[in-house]
């Protein structure tokens, strides 16, 4: 894979999960999970940039989740 149609793979990944975060009813976990996806893609397409990938993606994330992620909902006992 090139290394402009790895980066357009992972825009529209990471694009993917930012919707999901801005827009949809989601637990962490559910983010978690597509991000792994991501990494996978990295990791195997361009291992020796994985370090770039962590320095980026998952902060991203977290930052949106904090943000503009779901309400805290109540705890059920």
């Amino acid at each position: 894979m090139r290394d402009d149609d790895l980066a357009d793979v992972l825009r529209r990944m990471s694009d993917r999960i930012a919707n999901m975060i801005l827009h949809c009813d989601i637990e962490w976990i559910d983010v978690l999970v597509e991000t792994e996806a991501m990494r996978e893609v990295c990791r195997q397409y361009a291992p020796d940039r994985l370090d770039l990938f962590e320095m980026i993606y998952p902060p991203r994330f977290e930052r949106l989740w904090n943000d503009f992620g779901p309400p805290t909902r109540p705890r059920e006992f």
